[in-house]
């Protein structure tokens, strides 16, 4: 196994732990979850921003969705459950926020699942070839998060690190 493909599996492994953290946010507390997210989605960006020195980035497949609006769903609302309240925040880098009078929010349990939907595919789609499309299938989420989910993830990252250290303040206080 060379170095490339090492590192690959490593990212499909992060991946996955991001997306089994999305599928059982019911099952965590938000403190808990907000902890093993803000442990998950700096790796994760860092590994889709760092990794392509090493790999040849051909042109991209063309993949089956395996995220279906039901599993989005599913995603988003269960994390909306556990963030109750928590679950918006303020946008700062919508384009349309330079010309709107009223502030534009996002919700944390939304922009999850917009990352979870590429991870997921990613996941499965080496899973279902058993690893034969390994490198095409990080080509193909690595344009994604060039193209997409990197802003989102780095604004729902702002967001969960504001709740982690603002509850903390509020709980001192």
């Amino acid at each position: 196994m060379n170095d490339n493909t090492s590192r690959l599996l490593e990212i499909v492994g992060l991946a996955k732990e991001y997306c089994d953290l999305c599928e059982s946010s019911l099952e965590h507390t938000k403190e808990s979850f907000i902890d093993q997210a803000l442990n998950l989605l700096p790796r994760l960006y860092w590994h889709f921003f760092d990794l392509s020195a090493g790999i040849s980035l051909g042109e991209s497949e063309y993949f089956s969705e395996y995220v279906d609006e039901s599993l989005y769903g599913e995603i988003q609302h269960g994390i909306a459950a556990l963030m109750g309240g928590a679950d918006t925040f303020l946008e700062t880098f919508e384009e349309d926020m330079k010309y709107s009078d009223t502030p534009i929010t996002a919700s944390i349990s939304e922009s999850m699942a917009d990352i979870f939907q590429p991870l997921f595919n990613f996941v499965q789609i080496v899973h279902d070839s058993e690893g034969l499309q390994l490198e095409e299938a990080y080509i193909s989420c690595k344009e994604d998060f060039e193209t997409y989910w990197s802003q989102t993830l780095c604004n729902v990252l702002r967001a969960l690190n504001n709740l982690k250290y603002n509850s903390r303040e509020e709980e001192e206080l």
